[in-house]
């Protein structure tokens, strides 16, 4: 199993090799477009600004190479943080200027990363700490051995909204929306969460790199820190 994890210019991948290592597989970390043909399956990494890590997708063919791994070649795709977000129709950070106050994203998953504000939340924004994820009736791997309940630590101002609800997989349940922490969309998956303990990490990667191993058509993403709610692809 060849993951390959994509490096174009952000994100924190000392963390997401480690995590990958602990597996007992062999990240390899990719810096060309063209070489991402060569893994099994994908990590797209991503923080800071959604505009920001988008402008630097399209640069030098990530994105329409991304685009055409996972929806012509069904390359399983993991999207962590910033990376997952990416993974939307349309996202509103950094859109100064966009005509419809959002920015094309990869368009992988059917919804819009938009401020916790206007999603309806009265905390504190931006959301800092610890929230338990609870799962919906959809059934995924990534959440395979991780019981409703389970803590995970959250920084982040902008959630992704789902298009279809029924894609939704987990929510954090402290909160009015409760924004999602998952959703899944036809045979991927998408979560929004960050593990702050290695093993927490490790344990959904490794959910991920298994169903990975068993079917070639299944796309499953993670998003570890800052924004609102998932979607799967």
């Amino acid at each position: 199993m060849r993951v390959g994890v994509i490096d174009y210019g952000v994100g924190n991948l000392g963390s997401v090799v480690r995590a990958v290592e602990k597996l007992s597989v062999s990240p390899v970390l990719v810096n060309r477009a063209a070489d991402l043909h060569a893994s099994d399956c994908l990590i797209l990494p991503g923080v800071g600004n959604f505009a920001d890590c988008m402008s630097l997708l399209n640069q030098h063919d990530w994105a329409d190479t991304l685009r055409e791994e996972v929806v012509g070649f069904g390359r399983p795709l993991l999207g962590l943080c910033v990376g997952m977000q990416l993974l939307a129709s349309r996202g509103d950070e950094g859109a100064i200027g966009a005509a419809d106050g959002g920015l094309p994203g990869l368009g992988l998953i059917p919804g819009r990363v938009s401020h916790l504000r206007d999603q309806g939340c009265e905390l504190r924004v931006p959301h800092v700490g610890w929230n338990a994820i609870a799962s919906t009736s959809v059934a995924d791997p990534l959440l395979s051995g991780i019981p409703d309940g389970t803590d995970f630590y959250f920084v982040h101002s902008y959630g992704f909204v789902a298009d279809d609800q029924t894609d939704v997989l987990a929510t954090t349940a402290s909160r009015s929306p409760q924004p999602c922490g998952a959703v899944t969309c036809g045979e991927r998956s998408f979560t929004r969460r960050r593990a702050q303990r290695q093993e927490r990490n490790s344990c959904a990667i490794s959910s991920w790199v298994t169903d990975a191993e068993n079917s070639c058509h299944s796309d499953v993403v993670v998003e570890t820190v800052g924004s609102g709610q998932g979607c799967r692809l």
